[in-house]
């Protein structure tokens, strides 16, 4: 994960470089202090998908290209076959594999999420974001909560949500929990 984390780090400075962008203005963009941000462009901190989709959103580049150095090239369709899809681990305990990766100019994000259990007196962290989420559990259970609300779901259950509302997860009891996330 660190390596992820700091080549991740060095594509967000490399776009700084070439628009010719001010960390305090990047740390801006996600509103994060600036301090924070830096530590981000030297992996040594967690990263947030919600942060990187508001960057790419902001400078117009795609997200697979500050996640995974890859620019999409697919028009009519792209396909991912099971477990194929590009992998980052951008938090401890969270991997991230892309499943749409090579579709240029999509809408939405997909995602399939595998969370590793953390301990019972672990902060949950949360996040938030512009557009919506959807979030269908396939393996385990999850505790979302969205808001001031906590929502337990199980295998098979969705939720389709306004992702501006502060929200995270964490996985039930001592198992990993692995979700179809979809971010609009």
């Amino acid at each position: 994960m660190d390596e992820q984390l700091k080549q991740i780090g060095e594509r967000l400075r490399g776009l700084r470089d070439v628009l010719d962008i001010t960390a305090e203005e990047m740390a801006a963009t996600i509103g994060i202090p600036v301090e924070q941000y830096e530590k981000m462009e030297r992996g040594e901190t967690e990263l947030s998908v919600a942060n990187l989709q508001k960057i790419a959103k902001e400078y117009e580049v795609s997200l697979d290209v500050l996640m995974f150095g890859e620019e999409p090239h697919m028009h009519s369709y792209f396909l991912t076959r099971k477990g194929q899809g590009l992998h980052v681990e951008r938090r401890k305990a969270y991997n991230y594999e892309s499943l749409a990766s090579g579709f240029q100019g999509r809408k939405a994000d997909p995602f399939i999420v595998t969370v590793a259990p953390k301990p019972s007196d672990a902060p949950k962290e949360m996040n938030s974001h512009a557009g919506q989420e959807f979030n269908m559990v396939l393996e385990g259970t999850m505790e979302l909560t969205i808001g001031k609300k906590v929502l337990t779901l199980e295998e098979g259950d969705s939720v389709y949500f306004d992702a501006t509302q502060p929200h995270g997860m964490r996985p039930v009891g001592n198992q990993t929990v692995k979700f179809l996330a979809i971010i609009f």
